[in-house]
């Protein structure tokens, strides 16, 4: 049967053979592009006999023929690229399903070139002993088998973690990979291969659900993306990075930090993560900042997966880390309002009124902690010229190596070096100075 007078919407999900210049693969088809690129998943080598998971993707100048496998002997079994491409033009996005269209979401054509660039990164970046720390991820690249019973899970969920990775993710960006962690499962869905249609099929109604809080980590970019590319409107969202900055300014009495946190960054801030996992983190991400191809490769490396899945592991972690810090003065208070009698002698009770409503002086200890965080901050950040504390540059080394010579000090979960000790983050714990006040309001009494 020639390929080039079918409409290719039918086509997709069946199984070709495909003669490239240097041998013939076989694979279930999966997308067909409109510069001529294949995608095919279950690929076999026939010259090797070799199988390879995933999906892999065809470029148009390699390939000599195509055959559809499902009619063997019919005489009509060969069509060039050039015939394939022209019956996709044909074709509208109603009859391929949105798949072998061309549109700002579909994704892009990576070169020969490009492919062997981002490899060799990946394999550089990768050339150190891998971290031992171990994930349990799922990953969903087609709609029949994982699919359903990923989105069926989401949807049962109170609590879900979101990262997104991909090329200038923006409106004008291409998403690649959505990985979506609940307490249990991580999913890494595979937009590069499912297309829009998996917002369609469920994952729109799970990003929209209101009863479903998303943490994220700096939500702009794919939210941008997800509105314009895909008509999804995330909701109720808890943002890492805005809750850093939010902790950072109770932290500092109520000072802002001269900068953002990157996702490892606020990893090794605020969750016990290994430096060796936020180095490889770090390490991934400059590297797809550098080569962003990379995030294309099919299939993709499992090492590479491995770093999906951690990102949006951890960022549960972060959330919860976070909400703990950003309570911990309500918490403070409330055991002082727990203690503010029963600790004192019942005389003063006596001309205590129950319906008075001044401020007691559990709360107003708080002005009075303002000003001592405050005060410290100034003395242990440098202040720009716009008024906002410099944050310390993180170092992503090795806790022994950096013991070794003595040249750091540990700050909360995270390690600096102490070559400018004026920026040395330093956090005022309330507990300690309720647990101050309490100490001298008992020697009073």
């Amino acid at each position: 049967m020639a390929l080039g007078n079918e409409c290719f919407g039918a086509l997709l999900g069946r199984t070709v053979k495909i003669t490239l210049t240097c041998g013939a693969f076989q694979g279930v088809l999966q997308r067909v592009n409109a510069d001529r690129s294949l995608v095919l998943r279950a690929v076999k080598n026939l010259d090797t006999g070799r199988s390879t998971p995933g999906a892999k993707m065809f470029f148009g100048r390699e390939i000599v023929n195509v055959e559809l496998l499902d009619e063997p002997g019919s005489g009509k079994g060969t069509a060039t690229l050039s015939e394939c491409a022209s019956a996709l033009e044909g074709n509208t996005e109603a009859e391929t399903g949105g798949w072998a269209c061309c549109d700002p979401w579909s994704s892009p054509c990576i070169s020969l070139e490009s492919q062997l660039r981002a490899w060799n990164s990946l394999k550089s970046c990768l050339s150190g002993k891998e971290g031992e720390e171990n994930v349990d991820y799922t990953v969903v690249d087609c709609f029949q088998q994982k699919f359903g019973s990923a989105v069926l899970h989401l949807k049962q969920q109170s609590v879900v973690s979101v990262v997104a990775e991909g090329v200038h993710l923006c409106r004008h960006g291409r998403l690649a990979w959505l990985q979506i962690a609940t307490k249990s499962q991580i999913f890494l869905f595979d937009i590069f291969l499912l297309g829009p249609r998996a917002f369609k099929n469920g994952l729109q109604m799970v990003l929209e659900d209101r009863s479903i809080l998303k943490v994220m980590h700096d939500c702009r970019w794919i939210s941008d993306c997800l509105s314009h590319q895909y008509g999804v409107h995330l909701s109720n969202v808890f943002d890492t990075q805005v809750a850093d900055v939010l902790q950072f300014s109770m932290a500092t009495g109520g000072f802002l930090p001269h900068c953002i946190c990157t996702l490892p960054e606020c990893l090794m801030q605020h969750v016990a993560v290994s430096s060796r996992s936020a180095a490889l983190m770090k390490g991934r991400e400059q590297m797809a900042w550098d080569n962003p191809d990379i995030w294309f490769l099919r299939p993709c490396p499992p090492s590479l997966l491995k770093t999906l899945a951690l990102k949006a592991m951890y960022l549960l972690q972060l959330r919860s880390s976070l909400m703990d810090k950003l309570m911990s003065d309500l918490t403070a208070l409330v055991d002082d309002y727990i203690n503010a009698f029963r600790n004192k002698s019942g005389d003063c009770l006596g001309s205590t009124k129950p319906t008075c409503m001044e401020l007691p002086e559990e709360l107003l200890q708080l002005t009075d902690l303002q000003k001592l965080r405050r005060k410290k901050a100034m003395e242990d950040y440098k202040i720009n010229e716009n008024g906002l504390l410099i944050r310390p540059a993180m170092k992503l080394k090795e806790k022994k190596d950096m013991q070794k010579d003595g040249s750091h000090r540990e700050v909360g979960d995270y390690l600096l070096t102490n070559r400018e000790p004026c920026q040395t983050t330093s956090y005022y714990d309330p507990d300690q100075f309720c647990q101050g006040k309490h100490e001298n309001q008992n020697h009073d009494d």
